[in-house]
């Protein structure tokens, strides 16, 4: 077989589609990576029309449970798929593979998501700089695809409080 696909009366190199496919997946990428970025943005400043159960540290967990599900849409890598690719709301929010690949080969790339339902990774104060700043308790910033999110203070707070509102179901 030849290294060439035939269009019309064109020959093109089959390295070339390679490439135009690449580019093509990681301007999809880049398109929904800076949409979830300008509609988090946009709603660290509007209100959740029913928030009202609050928690000891103050954090208002129907407007985490918003941001979560809604914004940040958190699920998507923090939570395991089911054998038909959906999201298994059984573990939601317990960890899974992370199911995107970089366009290109990259060593530093997470394989997994971790829990961040229930018992939340980091103790309250270090979550909420993670959610306000994007630096981690390491003092580095999250690898990729994780976003390098600047929420303010009181939507912070209320992540913190619906993430360990979360019990995985039995």
């Amino acid at each position: 077989m030849s290294s060439k696909l035939g269009f019309s009366k064109k020959m093109v190199p089959i390295s070339l589609l390679s490439r135009i496919a690449c580019f093509s997946l990681a301007v999809v990428a880049a398109l929904a990576l800076i949409s979830c970025g300008i509609t988090a943005a946009f709603a660290q400043n509007s209100k959740a029309p029913h928030a009202s159960e609050k928690t000891s540290a103050g954090g208002d967990v129907a407007r985490g449970k918003y941001l979560v599900e809604s914004v940040a849409v958190c699920g998507q890598c923090h939570t395991p798929r089911d054998s038909s690719g959906n999201l298994d709301r059984t573990r939601w929010l317990q960890g899974g593979p992370v199911p995107y690949l970089p366009a290109r080969p990259d060593a530093d790339w997470p394989i997994s998501a971790p829990r961040i339902g229930g018992t939340v990774p980091a103790d309250d104060a270090d979550m909420i700089k993670l959610l306000t700043t994007g630096i981690w308790n390491t003092g580095n910033r999250l690898r990729l695809p994780m976003p390098q999110f600047r929420m303010d203070r009181t939507d912070a707070e209320a992540v913190v409080a619906y993430l360990k509102s979360v019990t995985p179901q039995p």
